[in-house]
């Protein structure tokens, strides 16, 4: 596989024309986006890029995060403030991912998605309103260990660091145990539509989409 430098509004512009050429899988009237890396890769900047891109083609699109649904402290932090373990499996609430963003725009969905629902600052529901994507729209979803949820994305991009990359880049040091874990378990590398080179975010590099 041979990667080739690539900016990250170039990325987004190739993942929005993918985009344009492509037909939900489930049916529905929803194109689905994951963009899945750690912390440490600028999996929002991207996804930004591609929530601008695809507005210019005339696309409405929603733009989530899943460090807006994080379970609450007391079920995080159930084995330890820094277990590698619980962050990987028990952090994120994968049930409300699916529950308040994915069901919606099943088939015959509303369309209506929550944006977060939980606010790891004070540690309470955020509240926030659904917000209607219509028909035609896109959901754009980045955070880290996306991949192996079976989320019935259309189009998936993996941001990958090196392990010294990451290792230098993670503040959180006691978490790399779950990436490695994520690596062996899921393979992100061999799942996703398309790979990103990350290790310098200034100069990502990848090597297009699979056919």
């Amino acid at each position: 596989m041979r990667f080739e430098p690539i900016s990250w509004e170039r990325l987004a512009e190739a993942m929005a024309g993918r985009l344009d050429r492509a037909e939900p899988a489930d049916g529905g009237p929803w194109l689905k986006v994951g963009i899945d890396g750690a912390p440490a890769a600028p999996t929002a900047e991207l996804a930004g890029h591609v929530g601008d891109a695809l507005r210019l083609r005339g696309r409405s699109v929603l733009v989530v995060g899943t460090g807006g649904f994080l379970r609450p402290a007391s079920l995080r932090y159930e084995h330890g403030r820094q277990d590698p373990d619980s962050y990987y499996g028990d952090w994120f609430d994968t049930g409300a991912l699916w529950r308040e963003v994915f069901k919606p725009l099943e088939p015959g969905g509303n369309g209506r998605v929550l944006p977060d629902l939980w606010d790891p600052v004070t540690d309470r529901a955020t509240r926030s309103p659904a917000v209607p994507l219509p028909p035609g729209g896109v959901l754009v979803l980045h955070g880290p260990f996306l991949l192996g949820h079976w989320f019935p994305f259309d189009l998936t991009v993996h941001l990958h660091l090196s392990p010294g990359a990451l290792a230098r880049r993670t503040e959180q040091a006691w978490t790399l145990p779950a990436f490695e874990r994520y690596e062996n378990e899921v393979g992100p590398a061999e799942t996703a539509d398309a790979v990103v080179r990350a290790d310098d975010p200034r100069r990502p590099a990848w090597a297009g989409f699979r056919d």
